[in-house]
């Protein structure tokens, strides 16, 4: 993004949570008719979306032929959105018994993503639910699988990303890593020992610190956490929780960007100063979570008027000086 950028031009997308992955006939979403994906499309522009991210939930890109490929994203043009980015979720390059299944399908959606004309694929290491997990009212609430302390399978893991980071590179694309609990991208150190690892340019951090300050345990703070990460990030997945802790009980449940334990007024802000330029990401679980994502988006806008207004006003003085 050139600069003197705007805030009106920032590329805000809105993740698919409030779209079902079963169609109305039925199927799944991943395989139904253009018109079933129509009507998905239209309900997200409804709330004044022009940009989402295709997660592999509601549609597997790397398992579609090309043909089908295109004409996906054809639907996609004729109801006005545009998809950037593709999430490939749960399905981590070193899940025991899956991992070379999981590489092989990162690698098909990275193909898939650059047929598209996208710009980033986001993955991360964490695995399906738990049983435990899928029974919950919020899924956070339950221990999912943990990555193992074993220095051979952390070394698999920078070695398989940075495979995945390498095609990525070789297609035009940014690889980003979405941070997450109990995974070797799950505390701020972890993520950032692991991307400098990989120690490629075109792969960053995801730095969703929403994952973690949701969990019912102690956490560290989300302003140490986004200052470590956020000169790591590529893209950037947005949520906020309100949290509660008192006499050994901790409580959260999710709330608008604004309302929520984050403050995200100081957090983009300082993300914009410190030179990110990536897509935003609005993300949102329970209720009318497209709605609630449409709420963010305006205030994300109102918070980057200003934070960008400063960017552009501290380099016109630096290029005045000079």
């Amino acid at each position: 993004m050139p600069t003197p950028f705007t805030a009106d031009g920032w590329p805000i997308a809105t993740c698919l949570h409030g779209v079902p992955t079963t169609a109305s006939s039925g199927e799944p979403l991943h395989e139904a008719s253009d018109e079933e994906w129509s009507k998905a499309l239209r309900l997200v522009a409804s709330v004044g979306f022009g940009v989402a991210e295709l997660a592999d939930s509601h549609a597997r890109i790397g398992d579609m032929s090309p043909s089908r490929l295109l004409e996906l994203k054809a639907v996609f043009a004729e109801n006005g959105i545009i998809a950037p980015s593709v999430h490939v979720q749960r399905k981590s390059v070193i899940e025991p018994g899956k991992g070379e299944e999981n590489l092989a399908y990162a690698h098909r959606t990275i193909d898939a993503a650059a047929a598209w004309g996208m710009e980033v694929v986001s993955t991360g290491l964490h695995q399906p639910f738990t049983a435990a997990q899928r029974r919950a009212l919020w899924f956070w609430t339950e221990p999912g699988p943990r990555d193992p302390d074993d220095p051979e399978i952390w070394a698999l893991a920078v070695s398989r990303l940075r495979q995945l980071g390498r095609h990525a590179a070789d297609v035009g694309l940014e690889l980003s890593l979405e941070m997450y609990e109990d995974t070797y991208l799950g505390s701020a150190d972890d993520a950032v020992r692991l991307v400098e690892a990989i120690d490629l340019p075109n792969v960053g951090l995801n730095p969703d610190i929403g994952n973690l300050v949701r969990l019912h345990r102690p956490i560290e703070d989300w302003r140490l956490a986004y200052a470590k990460t956020l000169p790591y990030a590529n893209y950037w997945h947005i949520k906020n929780y309100n949290r509660d802790e008192a006499a050994g009980l901790t409580t959260s449940t999710p709330s608008t960007l604004e309302q929520g334990i984050i403050n995200y007024r100081q957090v983009i802000s300082d993300a914009v100063s410190g030179g990110y330029r990536g897509i935003f990401l609005m993300e949102h679980y329970g209720g009318d979570s497209l709605g609630v994502c449409a709420t963010n988006r305006e205030y994300v806008r109102d918070v980057l008027a200003h934070a960008v207004a400063e960017v552009n006003r501290a380099e016109a003085q630096a290029s005045a000086a000079h």
